[in-house]
């Protein structure tokens, strides 16, 4: 193994070890489980995972470690270690050190705390490198066809930091700060054509150091951040972005409003959520991977990864979340829920260009198990004209 992987994941195993229950009040459970999964755009995986759940002596989910190996038809053997430890008020602690035989590499350390200073404030703050192999670029708009898809990796380094400060219970005023660099595009690892070759003229093919500096608004009133059951939230922000490697036009500014809303039933057992996303981008030379996207597993899910990117962007879906099981999963209280959903948007390169026409649709169902109040574990397969797709992850996708 390459050193800076092992120092990686030498980090993650000294935190995780630190603040670990001693094993005499923890309860301890494991099991092997297979990883089977077939996207649009990462080919082919099948291996095994063995997630490990630590409860402490109250039952409830402390630490959720996950080491993985997987055999993907595209980058070869994967091995993935996943660190995350849960603590009261939703602070979370989450690394991830991945590392492939071909090409893709991935290390990820974040901290968020939610109820900093008694609850008064938001602190969060992460930094990631990763080299991603399977990423595709089809050209810029709404009407862009299957057949100019083209391949391409994508190695950057990201840095970013969040306070937040609460007006009052349920609304808050932040400031954010990320740094970019993202390397000359490099080979995809597929035999589809080079980005590099196919479209060279486009933004940031050669590269992009971003430095942004955001101001968001927040108002939320759900009854949780990571798996609620009822309420709304509203986010609004608005931010300045300087691209130093580009000297001619370095200055760009975008702009979001995202409304989601839960609609519960008395029971609980069945909760409608409705999300609706408004995004606009100013500025020119804007490097294609900084504009607004549609297509993967937060929006758009019949589609791949960045399907479709342009400077604005307008999207709303709707998910139903029905409770069908309560069980005891590996000793921890699980419920197991199915979500159909239907997923509408479009990208645009002014209003003035919005049309009916372009917008996409696509309908899916999705399969959840939830550890409350901190895990998410998901598979949603979503269906387009280009075929059907499925994603897994940690989380909801909105």
């Amino acid at each position: 193994m390459h050193i800076p992987a092992l120092h990686v994941l030498l980090v993650l195993l000294l935190t995780f070890s630190l603040t670990c229950p001693h094993p005499a009040q923890a309860d301890i459970k494991y099991f092997p489980v297979p990883a089977l999964g077939v996207g649009k755009n990462d080919g082919r995986d099948f291996g095994l995972i063995v997630p490990t759940l630590i409860s402490g002596p109250d039952g409830d989910l402390k630490y959720l470690l996950a080491p993985m190996v997987v055999y993907n038809s595209f980058v070869g053997t994967r091995g993935t270690l996943n660190l995350f430890r849960y603590e009261p008020g939703g602070r979370e602690l989450r690394g991830i050190a991945s590392w492939s035989e071909k090409i893709e590499r991935k290390f990820l350390l974040s901290y968020v705390d939610p109820g900093f200073g008694n609850g008064r404030y938001s602190i969060g703050a992460s930094v990631t490198h990763f080299k991603n192999a399977t990423l595709r670029f089809f050209g810029l708009g709404p009407s862009t066809a299957k057949h100019d898809q083209t391949n391409y990796t994508a190695s950057e380094t990201r840095a970013n930091w969040k306070f937040g400060v609460y007006a009052n219970e349920v609304t808050q005023i932040a400031i954010s700060q990320r740094l970019r660099y993202m390397q000359p595009i490099q080979q995809g690892v597929t035999e589809l054509p080079f980005t590099g070759d196919a479209f060279p003229n486009v933004p940031g093919v050669g590269g992009a150091t971003i430095l942004g500096q955001r101001v968001s608004f927040h108002y939320d009133t759900r009854d949780n951040l990571v798996t609620p059951t009822d309420g709304t939230a509203v986010t609004a922000y608005a931010e300045l972005n300087y691209n130093v490697q580009n000297h001619a036009d370095p200055l760009y500014s975008r702009y979001g409003l995202e409304v989601k809303k839960l609609f519960a039933s008395e029971s609980k057992r069945a909760i409608l959520v409705v999300r609706g996303d408004l995004q606009a981008t100013l500025g020119t030379d804007v490097p294609f991977y900084e504009l607004s996207s549609l297509g993967g597993q937060n929006n758009l899910r019949g589609f791949g990864v960045d399907r479709y990117l342009d400077k604005q962007l307008l999207a709303l879906s709707v998910e139903e979340r029905i409770h069908v099981l309560r069980a005891r999963f590996a000793g921890v209280p699980a419920d197991f829920e199915v979500a159909p959903f239907l997923d509408t948007g479009q990208v645009f390169s002014s209003y003035k260009n919005v049309s009916f026409k372009d917008y996409r649709i696509t309908p899916g169902i999705g399969f959840r198990g939830i550890v409350r109040p901190n895990v998410v574990a998901r598979f949603d397969i979503g269906q387009s004209r280009e075929g059907i797709v499925g994603f897994a992850g940690l989380d909801f996708p909105y």
